[in-house]
């Protein structure tokens, strides 16, 4: 490596903990995960030079190398196959996906091949597929999906969508210390919202994939969601303590396996239940989690679960449609002061 070379790298090195966006949390844990671990390296499109589209994987290539950050053909279908493969001979790949739409590129692979491995033959596939997901930024149809419903229904893969910045590096961390595939979709619209810098630990930690948090205590009704609409549910909250209300907001963080008892405990301590989430209504977790809430904790209800998602269909590029398409805290506030009355 060249003497101009190390220099870029060290101007590009992430402070070990710190004042730290989303964006700035994920790069600083793939970044320390490749210092851990040599097998660690990254793939997709952009990663190396350019620092990936969103900038997540900038100067990872100075101060790895080529060999462990690999700049792919747009494929990516080849991206995923070529991860699995690495992953079988011991490596530990993070697979980047531009937009995590194209992700149905790469089903077929991920899960009729990297879900089933350990079922098939007992050998896990050790990977990480992540990408940037979610609407609210004005991409339009093809650069706005919430992919989380599509694998649920696949045993084998691990699905996080973190809402903070301390958690997005804790579970990126967590999920390429996995030993099996792990899907983490990271919002778009919180990788560099000023709201969600915080300051991270400089020693090393992780966030435990499939646990929830209680990102606000409550006892009159209780929102369950994840990702971006945390912030949406934090907010109705607030509004609705002025009118009496007092709100719980679970946050998922690991959207596969559930935190069951997460949920369970906070049914059974409010009564009441909103689920919240940005994909369209139809197929979404939404009805997973409202079923598991009829089957294990009916006795419990005061009232319907209620769920609040975005409409069937496609994501609008008009910022006024988009508006109407995804769920806004009046529409969380409406739906709350219902469950509330029943």
């Amino acid at each position: 490596m060249s003497t101009a070379t190390k220099k870029d790298s060290k101007q590009n090195r992430p402070a070990r903990g710190g004042q730290a966006t989303m964006v700035e949390a994920i790069r600083q844990g793939i970044w320390e995960e490749m210092e851990r671990d040599p097998a660690v390296f990254v793939i997709g499109e952009d990663v190396g030079a350019y620092g990936g589209a969103f900038k997540v994987t900038d100067g990872l290539i100075d101060e790895f190398g080529a060999s462990r950050v690999i700049d792919t053909p747009i494929s990516e279908a080849a991206i995923v196959g070529a991860a699995c493969g690495a992953a079988l001979m011991g490596m530990k790949p993070v697979a980047e996906f531009q937009f995590i739409d194209f992700i149905s590129a790469g089903f077929d692979m991920l899960t009729n091949y990297a879900a089933k491995c350990r079922y098939r033959w007992g050998a896990g596939i050790q990977a990480v597929f992540r990408g940037p997901c979610g609407s609210g930024v004005h991409a339009g149809p093809f650069h706005s999906l919430n992919a989380e419903s599509f694998f649920m229904n696949t045993a084998g893969l691990k699905i996080v969508e973190p809402s903070t910045a301390y958690d997005a590096k804790g579970l990126i961390k967590a999920a390429i210390r996995d030993p099996d595939p792990v899907l983490f979709f990271e919002h778009k619209k919180l990788y560099r919202l000023p709201r969600l810098r915080e300051e991270l630990p400089e020693e090393d930690y992780i966030v435990p994939i499939g646990k929830a948090s209680t990102r606000r205590e409550g006892r009159d009704l209780s929102i369950i969601t994840f990702g971006a609409m945390t912030l949406t549910a934090l907010d109705a909250a607030e509004e609705l303590e002025k009118e009496g209300l007092d709100v719980e907001v679970i946050d998922l963080r690991t959207l596969a396996p559930l935190d069951k008892q997460a949920i369970l405990d906070s049914v059974k301590k409010t009564s009441k239940v909103m689920v919240l989430h940005e994909a369209s209504r139809t197929g979404g977790i939404g009805g997973e989690i409202a079923a598991l809430i009829a089957e294990e904790a009916f006795e419990w209800l005061d009232a319907p679960v209620v769920r609040v998602a975005s409409i069937d269909t496609p994501v609008p590029y008009s910022p006024p449609l988009e508006e109407y398409y995804l769920p806004q805290t009046k529409d969380v506030l409406e739906a709350a002061r219902r469950l509330a009355a029943y």
